[in-house]
């Protein structure tokens, strides 16, 4: 594809407003309107960037070449379904759909009209991540705790949808297989659904992991730690640090040896902006996008499993 890459945005909320500045910012792409029934949150994101307003996507059909759909998760398969079936290209935020059955035809949507379908797990995108290398060692155990006061968006999904679904879905992409079991646990505290959960995840090579979400705690906190084979590793995503620890060669006991440590600081990282980039350059190179609609139904299925245990 040549030219600039004509881009939309719908739903102007916390996430979408960030979309559109970026669609904005990028050289070879033209921000050419924003779509929110909402008018007043709309209005301000389209008058930062002189762009039109609509209050129906099915407007802009024809006018673009790809979307962001950060609207309620509730509507992603009808708004994305519709894209996709005019062979535009979408990203929409995560969780990619509620079901697993709307997810599959989406996937099938992209396929059949030759269109991207990226889902915004954006913290793959994350710098201290991105820089992660487990040298073939695949984890024995992962240890995950993703903390959060509490907010009023995004309380239509439960913390697995909403919090715990970014780290099933890099989990599932490091250990690359499916779950052989699940147990979890989860209450309400505030709202009518699962506040605060855990979920221990088995999986046939013999990794666990155990993940913990909270969306009412008092502090924030968005960690990852992976034992492996020979060391130890350290994922501070709300920092973007990365620290690695590894046997050294002297010893700290007699027959134990000294740990090494290495911290890595990636001051400068836009997880937000290399997530769009990718999938711009998908469109226009033609490739996978590194979280594709497969990894976005992946990490769903699992979540699901999740909410199916913490709701019986």
């Amino acid at each position: 594809m040549t030219g600039k890459l004509r881009c939309a945005v719908v739903g102007t909320g916390h996430l979408g407003r960030w979309h559109a500045d970026k669609y904005a910012a990028l050289p070879d792409c033209e921000l050419v309107g924003v779509v929110d029934v909402d008018q007043e949150a709309g209005r301000a994101v389209a008058d930062k960037h002189n762009v039109p307003l609509y209050d129906d996507h099915l407007a802009i059909i024809g006018e673009v070449d790809a979307v962001s759909i950060a609207a309620p998760t509730s509507l992603h398969y009808r708004i994305a379904r519709d894209f996709l079936s005019a062979g535009v290209h979408v990203l929409v935020e995560k969780p990619i759909t509620t079901t697993l059955a709307e997810a599959d035809e989406l996937i099938e949507l992209a396929a059949r009209h030759g269109a991207r379908l990226q889902v915004g797990h954006l913290e793959r995108f994350n710098a201290a991540l991105m820089d992660l290398d487990l040298q073939n060692q695949p984890p024995r155990f992962i240890e995950c705790h993703r903390l959060a006061p509490f907010k009023p968006r995004a309380t239509d999904v439960s913390v697995v949808l909403d919090l715990m679904i970014h780290d099933i879905d890099i989990i599932l992409s490091l250990v690359d297989e499916t779950p052989e079991r699940i147990d979890a646990k989860g209450v309400p505290v505030l709202t009518g659904d699962t506040d605060i959960a855990n979920a221990r995840l088995q999986f046939p090579g013999g990794c666990v992991a155990n993940v913990t979400a909270s969306r009412v705690s008092m502090k924030m906190e968005r960690k990852m730690r992976l034992f492996l084979p020979n060391g130890y590793v350290s994922v501070d995503f709300q920092n973007r640090v990365l620290t690695r620890h590894q046997p050294g060669e002297r010893e700290m006991f007699p027959g134990i040896p000294e740990i090494v440590s290495e911290e890595s600081v990636f001051e400068d990282g836009d997880a937000l902006m290399a997530e769009i980039r990718d999938f711009v350059a998908c469109i226009r190179e033609g490739r996978r996008p590194l979280v594709d609609g497969q990894a976005g139904r992946r990490a769903l299925a699992t979540a699901i499993q999740i909410s199916e245990q913490l709701s019986a």
